[in-house]
Order: structure tokens, then C-alpha cells, then sequence
């Protein structure tokens, strides 16, 4: 029997029931590797639905027993490289593509995408979020969300909230005043919601002034449902908080992982009168209704084929927008025909992405070197050689990288005798890339062997890696944000050497977020984050050096001199800091750019910025208000020799006021389409009128005067100005109903 009315479904069912809705059912087994299961009706034929992990891609077991297809999923950019594209466009394009193979997979919901600030560098989880600022953020998970649920699958915005850090990230008690709260932390989400919509929510793990924020009624019900108007569902974090009967009466719909202990906890509290049926009702009935949704309960029969090509050439193309250019001291792009000398171990074991819940498999990953040489490189040979036979194999006195890699190629072909084979090799040979990154010195080369490859090569390219994962927080420690020594010798030594022979010397920086750079970067001549770029790594590294593509992207958050200036980490993890119970946001609204603008801090490099091989001109800048919003309009030319795309920023300055604020704040951006030399595009950038509000304790409010509207290239380029005048205040209930002033 199918339902179509929610309400005569919830009623037809028993209170357990309902409460068995409420509770997960485990790890999926339907798809293995996804995160989990919802329980079935079966008599009425509500059946059971998927959710995966994946912020970078579908994240599921590519191979399974008594099955000797494969099931890989495309491993797409890390979310801090598609914040770096700053398209709205690119990134719908890429949850679409995700959202594809997550049906085409069996999968009716998606744990992602990730929505927490960078308060920090040294978040372990910063390469599964978006940026500093929460408008930035907002918007390009709300197309995140709109690309996946445009494919028929449900989206879930995390984690819900204030989850900026990994260390004690299961009990950390987070202090925040109630402005910064909304003004960033919560501003996110609404923006998400409120442009995507999107079929859930997951809690946070850590608390929020003492209570569990999968426990925190006010959080869950007053801000979340009420504030915010999300009307899907909402659940918990893996194994989050101590008392599913709180959880249920705060606000949870959907507990997870789920057990039948928590069934049966649920039962009970029912049946003594602490949980009431209403409450039951009302949860139950929100989880039939993301059922009712999702491809399983529609009767779709997923291909297990998703068109892994051509999501291929969408993560290629995400990947390349993402590329923020640092530094280019007259080198990129490079001449084609130009031999190149590649050094450090990441440029042969490039990090595709981070690891945890966040990781994927693909069916390949695309090293620096392997892509060089596949797009026609002249590869200085005698030094690839040393590399592939020497670092990544002796350490283990074998060919112990091809010997993992062949192991699982076996366990592919075989199928179900060596599934656990294709899974331990798989995850040994991360272990062993690990370690080869972590004990193996950068610093092994001789004189003599660079001097050779300064001679023969028309230039040097030096890949810097890093890995990060879910559960641990980066730390303030040499191999991690601070170069080790051996691999500041390695640049300081082939830096050196090739300025010798007036050779150039290129820095490629494959890592999950900034590292100290102002002790190394002026001996180099060109500095490419290419974040954690996805399975295509390679190819966009090989494009981008030899002018295929122009660097695109800008940073999405502040690059520091030193950890120490940034207020939170001058208390980060929290208190005390060897074991944190509480973590209390002392900075208030002032994080990134907000921060060293309002200080005037030098950083090393600003919110926002990113070089080009090419250069724009910003010209005929008009403003006006209409009704709710304020019109900024404005044309942007390509005035430099190569095809390009700019990023449009719009900041404004608001008036000295009652409330305090920051010296500005991003309010719209914009990216070009592909201009070539000469072209121009006309601009349009559309700023609600109240996000100009403030937040001062009670209710938000647009002050009156003068504000000041800032475009330019980066939050510390500014190219036009204007003014917009605000006649009167105008202020806003906390769910921005028009209140009295």
C-alpha cells in the first residue's frame, strides 16, 4: 500500500512504531560502506533508506563479497578548494554530480555538506567546510544542496553548530555570546536554508552553553524550526550526546546510528510518562516525510553505474577553478616544451583529499608527476627515477607502493575470496603514504644531483604536502602548519642552486589549509595552492603550469603570518588545553578577515585574494536600493594578454553606530564567466537588505547613516567605492519579522 497523506500514515501506526522510526538501524548493509539505515515498515511498505557519508563524493566500499563488480565513486575536491572557486555555478554542478552517483548508487541521503567556520587553521576538519565568513559559506552550500537534491537525493547540512574544532569534539562545551553566534556561526545555515532548502539537518557533538546541542531545545526548536523556518529533518551526529529521551524531546527526529537499546530506552520513557505520544508524532511524522522523498521509496533501481567520466572532467574543472595563485614572479605559465625538475614526496604521492568520513574511492588518483608527464612535460628523468625507486620504496626495504597498489588491483579482479585483502591493502597503503610523508626526509638529495638538475632543466618544482582527518585537529608543530626542517632545506637548497643558473623555482602546496609560509616564500618564484584537489590532481597541476587554464581562485579565508596573532588560538583547543571541557569564543564576531581588517593585522595573505596570469578592470560602479535590497552594478574587463575569470567582491563599511562593528564585511560576490582578452562582462550583484543588520542581544537592527560600498579583488583590494544612505533604523525580530525599533 502506498501513502501519499502523511497525516492518515502516522496515524495508522503503532506508538512503537513510531518510536522504532525515531531510532537508526546501524550501518547500512543494503549499501556497504554507507553510514547507515533508517528502519522499515514493512507491512505498510515504508521501507528502510540509505545515507552516506561524503563532502568530496560518495562515500561507500567500491568492492564487495560474492561481487566482483566495482563501486567507485569520483573523488571530487575537498570543499575548501570548491569554496576557493567562489562559483555558485561550479559548485551546484559538482552537488548534482555527487547527487547522481549517490542514486545511481542506492543512496537517498547525503551527510554533507559541512558548514562550520574556519575560527582556526588548525581545524582537523577545515578541508569539509567552506570559509571564514559565513555569507561566503552559506551560499555555496545552498547550491551544494540544490545540485544534490536536483538528482532526487537529500542533502544534510553539518554540523549543527559551532563544531570548529575535532578535539574533545564530543563533549567540548562551546561559550559564545549570542551575537557572534548568530552574526556568523548560526548565519551560515540560514543562508543555506533559506536558499536551498535542504531535507535535513545534523547536530553538532559538542555542547553549547552546557547542553548538548543534539539536546538543546532552544537550539533545536527555538532557533533552528523557529529563527531559521527549516522545516526538514532533523538528526544527530554519529553516537552524539547521552540521553536519546532529551534528544527526542529538544528537537531530534532521527537518532544515529541507531540500536535497539535506544528503542527500547525510548519505549520506556514512554511508557512512564516522560516522552509523550504528540512528541513521538510529530518526530515520527518528519521522518516518513524525508522517506516519502527519496529514490528507494519512489521505486528507483539504481544502475551501479554512474557515469564516472564525464563527473571526472566535473571534478577536473572544480579543481582548477579552486587553484589559488599565491606567487609568480615572472615564471607561470611555463613555456610548453620546458623540462622540468620535480621535487618532494608529494609530487609522486599527492593527497587527493582528507581522511574520516570525508574520505572516497576512486577508481584512480592523478600524482603531480604522473600528470606532468601524461600532458607531454619534459620530465627531468634522472630525478623522477630517484624518487619512484628510491623514496617510495626503500623505507620498507621493498617496492612497498607497488606492492600494495598490485595487491589490490588482485583483490579487484577476484572479487568476494579477497574483499578484506582489497580493504586492508587499501588501507595500509594510506598508512604507508603516511609514514613515507612523515619519517621520510625531504632533505636526502645531494649537491651534486641538484646541480645536475639545475643544469639540465629549464626549471624546479617542489610539491609541500599535508593530511588531515576527522577526529584529530592539526597541531602547532614542524611537519604540520610549520615546514620540518628538512623540508625547508629542500627549498632553501634547490632554490639556491637553480637561481645559481637563473632557473626558476616553483612551489606547489597540496594541503588542507594555510601553513606558516613567511619564512620560505620570497626564496621561491611562484607559490599554487591546489588545495586538496580530488582524483584529477595531476592534470590540473599539469594545465595550470603550462597556461591551459588561469589560476581562478581566491582564498576563502585568511592566510596568517604567525598561528599566535588569531585571538582563538591564543586559547585553542580550549580549557585546559591538554584536555578541553570547554572552549569559550573570546574573539566574539571578530574571526578572519574581520578580525585583522578591524585591527589592521598585517596577514600574509587576505581574505580573498588570488593572482591571475591575467588582469582586470573594474569600471562603472552603480548602486541603489529597491525595496529590500540593494543593487550593486558594475562592469568588469579583461585588460591582460590571457583568457580569465575574476572574482567580484562586494563589501560594505557600516556607519559608526551604537553597535559596535567590524571595518567590513563581505555582502556579495560575483564570479565572471571566461573573458578573454578584451572581453567584458556587465555584473549584477544582488545584497538583501538585511544583512546589513546587526544582532544586539535582542533583535537585529539596520542603523541608520552613511554606508560605504567597497568592490574589489580581495577584502584588501579595493577597486571602486560608493555610498548608499540609510534614512532610518530598521529592525528585525530574531526570525526577521519587522519589529518596532
Amino acid at each position: 500500500m502506498i501513502y501519499v497523506n502523511i497525516e492518515e500514515l502516522v496515524k495508522s501506526l503503532s506508538v512503537e512504531e513510531k518510536i522504532r522510526l525515531l531510532v537508526g538501524a546501524g550501518l547500512s548493509v543494503k549499501v556497504p560502506g554507507a553510514a547507515g539505515e533508517t528502519r522499515a515498515v514493512e507491512h505498510l511498505n515504508i521501507p528502510s533508506i540509505v545515507l552516506s557519508d561524503g563532502p568530496a563524493g560518495v562515500r561507500i566500499h567500491p568492492v564487495r563479497f560474492g561481487d566482483k563488480n566495482t563501486y567507485y565513486a569520483t573523488a571530487f575536491p575537498n570543499e575548501v578548494t570548491l569554496s576557493s572557486t567562489w562559483s555558485i555555478e561550479l559548485v551546484e554542478r559538482i552537488g548534482r554530480a555527487i547527487g547522481v552517483e549517490a542514486r545511481e548508487y542506492g543512496i537517498d541521503v547525503m551527510l554533507a555538506p559541512g558548514l562550520n567556520m574556519y575560527r582556526v587553521p588548525l581545524c582537523g576538519r577545515n578541508f569539509e567546510y567552506f570559509s571564514e565568513d559565513p555569507l561566503l559559506a552559506g551560499r555555496l552550500a545552498a547550491a551544494y544542496v540544490r545540485g544534490v537534491q536536483s538528482a532526487g537525493v537529500g542533502a544534510t547540512l553539518k554540523h549543527f553548530v559551532v563544531n570548529e574544532q575535532e578535539t574533545n569534539r564530543r563533549m567540548v562545551d562551546v561559550i559564545v555570546s549570542e551575537r557572534a553566534l548568530r552574526e556568523i556561526y548560526l548565519r551560515a545555515f540560514e543562508i543555506a536554508i533559506e536558499e536551498s532548502e535542504p531535507w535535513a539537518v545534523m547536530g553538532a557533538y559538542n555542547k553549547l552553553y552546557g547542553r548538548y546541542c543534539v539536546q538543546n531545545e532552544w537550539l533545536l526548536t527555538k532557533v533552528l524550526r523557529g529563527d531559521l523556518k527549516f522545516n526538514g529533518l532533523i538528526m544527530t551526529d554519529w553516537f552524539a550526546g547521552d540521553n536519546p529521551v532529551e534528544q527526542i524531546k529538544a528537537g531530534i527526529d532521527l537518532i544515529m546510528p541507531g540500536d535497539d537499546n535506544t528503542v527500547q530506552i525510548l519505549l520506556d520513557a514512554y511508557r512512564r510518562g516522560e516522552l509523550d505520544e504528540k512528541t513521538i508524532e510529530v518526530r515520527a511524522k518528519k521522518i516518513l516525510e524525508l522517506i516519502l522523498k527519496t529514490p528507494r521509496y519512489k521505486g528507483y533501481t539504481p544502475s551501479n553505474k554512474p557515469d564516472l567520466d564525464s563527473h571526472a572532467k566535473i571534478a577536473y574543472e572544480a579543481a582548477i577553478e579552486g587553484v589559488v595563485l599565491l606567487k609568480n614572479n615572472d615564471v607561470l605559465p611555463i613555456p610548453e616544451g620546458s623540462r622540468v625538475a620535480v621535487f618532494g614526496k608529494g609530487s609522486y604521492l599527492t593527497v587527493k583529499g582528507g581522511l574520516g568520513s570525508g574520505d572516497t574511492h576512486p577508481r584512480y588518483t592523478i600524482s603531480i608527476a604522473d600528470g606532468l608527464r601524461e600532458k607531454s612535460f619534459r620530465i627531468y628523468e634522472e630525478l623522477d627515477k630517484i624518487y619512484r625507486d628510491t623514496v617510495m620504496v626503500k623505507w620498507l626495504g621493498f617496492d612497498a607502493i607497488s606492492w600494495f597498489i598490485h595487491a589490490r588491483e588482485n583483490a579487484m579482479k577476484e572479487g568476494n575470496t579477497y574483499q578484506l585483502s582489497w580493504i586492508l591493502t587499501d588501507f595500509i597503503e594510506s598508512v604507508a603514504v603516511y609514514l613515507t610523508t612523515l619519517f621520510i626526509s625531504e632533505d636526502f638529495l645531494s649537491d651534486e644531483v641538484i646541480e645536475k638538475a639545475a643544469r639540465e632543466s629549464d626549471v624546479a618544482l617542489i610539491t609541500i604536502s599535508r593530511i588531515s582527518s576527522e577526529g584529530f585537529d592539526r597541531k602547532p608543530v614542524k611537519g604540520d602548519f610549520y615546514l620540518r626542517d628538512d623540508e625547508y632545506k629542500l627549498i632553501d637548497k634547490v632554490s639556491k642552486i637553480f637561481h645559481r643558473y637563473g632557473k626558476k623555482v616553483i612551489v606547489i602546496l597540496n594541503i588542507p589549509g594555510p601553513i606558516e609560509i613567511i619564512s620560505w616564500r620570497d626564496l621561491v618564484d611562484a607559490i599554487l595552492v591546489i588545495w586538496l584537489p580530488g582524483q584529477e590532481a595531476g592534470r590540473v597541476v599539469a594545465d595550470l603550469l603550462m597556461g591551459r587554464a588561469t589560476p581562478s581562485g581566491k582564498l576563502p579565508l585568511t592566510w596568517p603570518k604567525e598561528l599566535y596573532e588569531i585571538p582563538a588560538m591564543r586559547i585553542f583547543p580550549g580549557e585546559p588545553r591538554d584536555n578541553p571541557q570547554k572552549a569559550v569564543y573570546e574573539e566574539g564576531i571578530y574571526i578572519g578577515y574581520r578580525y585583522y581588517d578591524t585591527f589592521a593585522i598585517e596577514p600574509a595573505y587576505e581574505f580573498g585574494y588570488g593572482l591571475s596570469y591575467t588582469s582586470f578592470e573594474y569600471r562603472e560602479l552603480l548602486v541603489a536600493r529597491e525595496k529590500d535590497a540593494i543593487i550593486v552594478k558594475l562592469r568588469v574587463r579583461n585588460s591582460g594578454g590571457y583568457p580569465g575569470k575574476e572574482v567580484v567582491q562586494v563589501y560594505v563599511r557600516a556607519p559608526r553606530g551604537r553597535i559596535e562593528k567590524p571595518f567590513q564585511e563581505l555582502k556579495g560576490f560575483h564570479k565572471t564567466k571566461l573573458l578573454n582578452p578584451g572581453e567584458e562582462e556587465e555584473i549584477t550583484i544582488n545584497i538583501p537588505l538585511k544583512y546589513l543588520a546587526s544582532f544586539n542581544g535582542t533583535k537585529w537592527i539596520i542603523e541608520q547613516g552613511v554606508y560605504e560600498i567597497r568592490v574589489g579583488a580581495s577584502s584588501r583590494d579595493i577597486r571602486l567605492t560608493t555610498m548608499i544612505t540609510i534614512e532610518s533604523d530598521i529592525c528585525f525580530n530574531t526570525n526577521w519579522s519587522t519589529t518596532h525599533c
